[in-house]
């Protein structure tokens, strides 16, 4: 028999559940009542910013909100990654995460202060790209298996161009290396655009770098693409086919964005962003701007898009400390 005491208290505890269910409810029903802030861990400009701009515009008309984009750049986009860290879970703060972000960093970064795999709320996926194998029209190669063969009749001679340490075009060349038994020579630019000049007079002879930017460039005949990183072919570039097609078969690797928030976002929220993102992703017209910047759409819910993170992180993370990049 319960005592007026243990009453009590289970009619206490009774308010409190329904006074959170109205409050969670109430709170539901008003967002977004302001402006949602969008970081990204890049400078505006960039191909990451593009494809945030492109997110932010659709998804404010969708949900009848401003988002508002938040360049914070710097330490390979762990700047951004860690102001969303430290911004409250109520889904006015979100983050534009990429690959870098998410899987390379924790690995190259041995100060990083924030985990993500615990620090953030995932929300959706959104796209993906490839990258490009591209050549000098220097080198006398015009297909994949002669440019491997040139690379093992001449262990460490052929140089590549990167970004940067650490970068996905440095990573990308790494995990070529470690599939077909070849050695190359590194040479690291403070971003892409001294190394394609390079690449372009020759002064380089191969890169494996962004499919947009080199896809004009190979139309034009200022370098030779010979195979697409990831596992299917791209629009941007009829005719040229994966890596893993040509010759290096376990060859994959695709970059992507998703949208997080930190830690602790209610299901409502999350339930609410995702389903409207889903939207947004999934239109034809949108589909098409995000080609246009060199994207495939890749729209992913919660868990699985969670469950995607965690395998990016845990492929990258073997590849990297095999590697023993760091960045300098």
């Amino acid at each position: 028999m319960k005592t007026p005491n243990s009453l009590s208290r289970c009619t206490s505890r009774f308010v409190l559940l329904a006074s959170l269910m109205v409050l969670s409810l109430h709170s539901m029903a008003e967002f977004p009542d302001r402006p949602i802030k969008l970081i990204v861990p890049f400078p505006p400009g960039a191909g990451t910013d593009a494809t945030a701009r492109l997110l932010s515009n659709a998804l404010s008309t969708q949900v009848k909100q401003t988002i508002v984009v938040d360049n914070k750049a710097g330490g390979g986009g762990s700047i951004g990654a860690q102001a969303v860290v430290d911004s409250l879970a109520d889904g006015y703060t979100l983050f534009f995460a990429t690959t870098g972000t998410l899987a390379f960093n924790p690995y190259l970064y041995s100060k990083l202060k924030y985990n993500p795999l615990t620090d953030f709320t995932p929300i959706a996926g959104i796209a993906s790209f490839p990258n490009v194998l591209v050549v000098s029209p220097t080198l006398p190669v015009k297909t994949v298996s002669e440019f491997i063969a040139l690379a093992k009749s001449k262990p460490t001679q052929l140089t590549y161009g990167s970004s940067g340490t650490g970068s996905s075009s440095h990573l990308a060349v790494i995990l070529l290396e470690s599939l077909t038994d070849t050695s190359f020579t590194h040479v690291p630019y403070k971003g892409s655009t001294p190394a394609i000049t390079d690449l372009i007079s020759g002064r380089i002879d191969f890169m494996i770098d962004n499919i947009t930017t080199h896809a004009a460039l190979a139309k034009q005949g200022k370098v030779i693409a010979l195979g697409l990183s990831g596992s299917s072919p791209s629009s941007m570039l009829p005719g040229t086919m994966p890596l893993n097609k040509l010759g290096v078969p376990s060859y994959d690797m695709v970059l992507w964005y998703g949208i997080l928030s930190p830690a602790g976002l209610s299901p409502e929220i999350v339930s609410y962003l995702s389903d409207n993102i889903k939207t947004v992703v999934n239109n034809p017209k949108f589909k098409l701007a995000l080609e246009g910047v060199g994207n495939d759409s890749m729209y992913m819910p919660p868990k699985e898009f969670e469950g995607f993170v965690k395998s990016e992180h845990r492929k990258w993370g073997d590849i990297i400390k095999r590697s023993g990049v760091k960045p300098e």
